[in-house]
């Protein structure tokens, strides 16, 4: 998608033998053609994620490429970006890059990797699954790790890591041990996952060595879409190694314990 064209500076309408001009809109026909407010191109105004219309004596006229912006605004928004981050796609649009692609780099960086939907679920249920250990300080923990999504007397989990917390319980561990253990976890994996990220992006054509140009972008999300499972199998072959050094050491802890 190229970027908006700058507002033609002829009057609306012209005259004689030149073509007619692209049509122009007042703000309030701006903002009925868009679908948004008057208050809310204003807005866009203050935040510059809107140029300013042709004035022409009191009267400010917009373009069509006005027209194309607020919808594109519209359109980064459903998507679910901030203002914010919508003013910076569309900084990088007006630079060249082709807004498709940046959002093809979005979706092949963003993209969930946890494919599990969750479920929806009583507090009583899940109460009586942990062996009535789930208190309501427990519970908001567990929302706070993101572990559960708290609606009423329902909550919306993981039906693998519920399940998973449900055997741990009922092999004796302690639900608040679990939910202690769950947020180191949690911390050491953001390293883990922030190591790989900082690895692939310094490194790809267009990481940290300065922006890619215009046509690298496509080719960009194409080697990030490629790199995700080749993280996943450094992560299953490392974390198995893992396993296999840390288990062999608390082995010989626990043999020397009881020999004491």
């Amino acid at each position: 998608m190229d970027a908006p064209d700058t507002p033609e500076p002829g009057p609306p309408g012209g005259a004689g033998a030149s073509p007619p001009a692209a049509r122009e809109y007042r703000i309030g026909e701006l903002a009925r053609e868009a679908g948004v407010t008057v208050r809310t191109v204003r807005y866009y105004q203050e935040r510059r994620l809107l140029p300013p219309p042709r004035r022409a004596g009191r009267v400010g006229w917009y373009s069509q490429a006005h027209l194309a912006r607020l919808r594109v605004i519209a359109d980064l928004l459903r998507r679910g970006h901030t203002l914010g981050g919508a003013g910076e796609l569309l900084a990088a649009w007006e630079r060249g890059y082709d807004l498709a692609a940046l959002l093809g780099i979005e979706q092949a960086m963003t993209a969930s990797w946890w494919a599990e939907a969750p479920v929806p679920v009583t507090v009583a249920g899940i109460s009586a699954q942990l062996r009535d250990q789930l208190t309501p300080e427990l519970l908001a923990e567990a929302a706070g790790l993101g572990y559960a999504e708290l609606d009423g007397d329902r909550v919306r989990v993981s039906r693998r890591l519920l399940e998973t917390t449900t055997i741990l319980v009922r092999e004796g561990i302690p639900l608040p041990a679990i939910l202690a253990a769950g947020r180191e976890l949690q911390a050491d994996l953001d390293s883990i996952a922030s190591l790989l990220m900082e690895l692939v992006i310094s490194n790809i054509p267009g990481g940290r060595g300065g922006p890619p140009g215009p046509d690298e972008i496509a080719r960009l999300a194409d080697t990030i879409e490629r790199l995700r499972p080749v993280a996943r199998t450094v992560i299953d072959a490392e974390f198995a190694r893992a396993m296999d050094r840390q288990a062999r050491l608390a082995y010989r802890d626990f043999i020397r314990r009881l020999a004491l």
